[in-house]
């Protein structure tokens, strides 16, 4: 009785539970209460009222947040199962990992002038068609980074981990839960990070819709910092940055950080760090009695589910190798399957180009992504020369990442839109070519892809790697050489690129700079999207998003894929 009794007693709720009952719920009704705003009835060309009074801002960074979170959980289950699904199998692979580069390549602008008008009508007289839009539109920013992400780790999984989970006998279920994606989740948290980053960057175009004649504003930070570039209300700017940091600040303490800290479990190393990140939520939830016990029983449950339910079919199904023949037949048929829906959508497309646009412009098109490649190289190499060692220094201090966490993600999240201004008067004020000066604006917002990725790379390096080195007197160039490289390259040749896809997407905004009345243009593939979005031309359009998912799939293909075979059979942590 008295065993009985102290178990009970150990069981019951504590302050902490109070603590963090009070901070969930207090999401939940946040969540709850936005929501309801995002289904109100709504007639299309009606216009909804926007207010640049600081005291709406809450409401509006509360409908943003909404809609970045139902992006976010769209695009965690699109990770889970698109990049899994090209990890796994050879055939899809091949398919699904270049649609990877061509979905990576279309601008936020292209989604939304083909998606937007299809979203209201599939929910008429509903503010919920839009809604979906802007989501969708947040989605298309976040989820190819995760995607390639989780991809690339799964393909690196260390052999001898895969020998033991073999040795064990876990079926392909077991393994992917208990070892594969255990071992992608550190990349795959800083790479959500940057994905939520990435959204906010793109928060503008998603929430100031304007396509053709169809142009509907929604209430948020995005369509506020429109109407305040619009009416060039400097202090509006100044209160929607803040807001802005206030948001990044909260969902870093409230979800990233304790997610950084929790997957601090997974690292794959021999010797345990002796500097851990730290998260007051993960400590908080840590000593909630109740709701640790609650933790544990779900926890127990989802094992037992992982166990038992890959045997059901086994006692029934017995699976047979085919015959060669049989194989051959199968590819044949795949492969013939897959160029016959190549062709038909390839005839469909030119067909549908040809219709609207003159055959000599698209030589035209394609110098102009020519000019957008040039920024797009220089960018990057720029980029890489000035993060990679930073990234490296601030992933092997987690003290530091702790610091540097919430100040990345919010000059990643910094919309390239407020700097405008700046940039305007500057090149107006001493007459500076728009041409080269509009080009930082590009690599603005994509750059932490690369920052972001090398420090997951170089965080992910066992403890027991890095003492030995230490031992060794590896120092400088050697250090580097040896296993500060090789250990950060997977991650860093993800980083690079998805900042080279972001870097084209970013060139829609960044090629085209207003602030009031005064517009400068840059030459480029990025402006001519631009300006067709604008005025609706949809053969334009098309033209200008195909040439851009050329450029980006043959430079994946041709370029970033060789490099991440060499990566994936002599950068391996095996």
């Amino acid at each position: 009785m008295i065993i009985s009794g102290l178990n009970i007693k150990k069981n019951l709720p504590n302050i902490w539970d109070i603590m963090a009952f009070i901070i969930v719920m207090g999401l939940v009704t946040l969540l709850a209460w936005g929501s309801r705003q995002m289904a109100v009835p709504y007639t299309p060309g009606e216009q909804i009222p926007l207010s640049l009074d600081p005291t709406h801002l809450p409401m509006y960074a509360l409908r943003t947040v909404l809609r970045m979170v139902a992006a976010l959980i769209a695009s965690l289950a699109f990770t889970f199962t698109y990049a899994t699904l090209a990890a796994k199998s050879r055939r899809a692979e091949g398919i699904l990992v270049p649609l990877l580069d061509i979905l990576q390549s279309v601008p936020i602008l292209g989604f939304l002038s083909i998606t937007v008008t299809g979203f209201i009508a599939l929910f008429p007289g509903s503010l919920l068609g839009v809604e979906m839009a802007a989501i969708f539109a947040i989605f298309t920013s976040q989820a190819w980074n995760m995607a390639f992400s989780f991809y690339q780790s799964l393909r690196t999984v260390p052999k001898e981990l895969q020998e033991a989970s073999v040795l064990f006998g876990l079926s392909s279920w077991q393994r992917f839960w208990k070892l594969e994606a255990p071992y992608a989740t550190p990349g795959l948290i800083w790479n959500t990070m940057m994905s939520v980053s990435g959204g906010w960057f793109f928060v503008v175009a998603s929430e100031a819709i304007t396509v053709g004649k169809t142009a509907v504003t929604l209430p948020g930070i995005g369509s506020y910092v429109a109407q305040a570039i619009q009416g060039k209300n400097l202090p509006a700017i100044g209160w929607a940055l803040l807001t802005m940091l206030i948001v990044i600040l909260m969902y870093d303490q409230l979800l990233f950080r304790p997610l950084v800290a929790w997957a601090e479990k997974f690292k794959f190393e021999l010797t345990e760090s002796q500097d851990t990140a730290e998260s007051w939520v993960l400590t908080l939830f840590q000593r909630a009695r109740f709701l640790r016990t609650v933790a544990a029983a779900v926890g127990n449950r989802w094992n037992v589910f992982i166990d038992r339910l890959p045997r059901m079919p086994r006692r029934q199904i017995t699976f047979r190798e085919p015959s060669p023949m049989v194989m051959k037949l199968q590819a044949f048929a795949w492969y013939g399957i897959l160029i016959y829906g190549v062709t038909v959508g390839g005839i469909m497309l030119i067909n549908f180009i040809g219709n609207g646009v003159d055959h000599t412009e698209i030589f035209k098109v394609f110098m102009l992504g020519l000019a957008t490649l040039t920024r797009v190289i220089i960018l990057l190499v720029l980029a890489s020369l000035v993060w990679v060692p930073l990234g490296v220094i601030i992933g092997l201090n987690p003290r530091w990442a702790n610091k540097v966490q919430p100040l990345a993600q919010f000059l990643a999240a910094f919309p390239a839109n407020l700097l405008f201004p700046i940039a305007v008067f500057l090149m107006v004020r001493y007459h500076l070519s728009p041409e080269i000066w509009t080009a930082p604006l590009m690599i603005l917002g994509t750059q932490w892809y690369i920052l972001f990725n090398v420090i997951a790379g170089a965080a992910a390096i066992p403890t027991d790697l890095r003492e030995a080195a230490q031992n060794l007197g590896l120092s400088g160039w050697r250090l580097w050489k040896r296993l500060l490289l090789p250990g950060i390259v997977p991650s860093l040749l993800t980083g690079l690129v998805t900042a080279s896809g972001g870097t084209w997407n970013a060139s829609i905004v960044a090629e085209v700079v207003s602030w009031g009345s005064t517009t400068l243009t840059a030459t480029g593939l990025g402006s001519y999207i631009a300006h067709w979005t604008e005025k609706g031309d949809y053969p334009h359009i098309v033209l200008g998003i195909a040439v851009m998912s050329v450029y980006v799939v043959c430079l994946n293909r041709f370029f970033w894929r060789r490099l991440y075979t060499i990566a994936q059979t002599r950068y391996r942590m095996d």
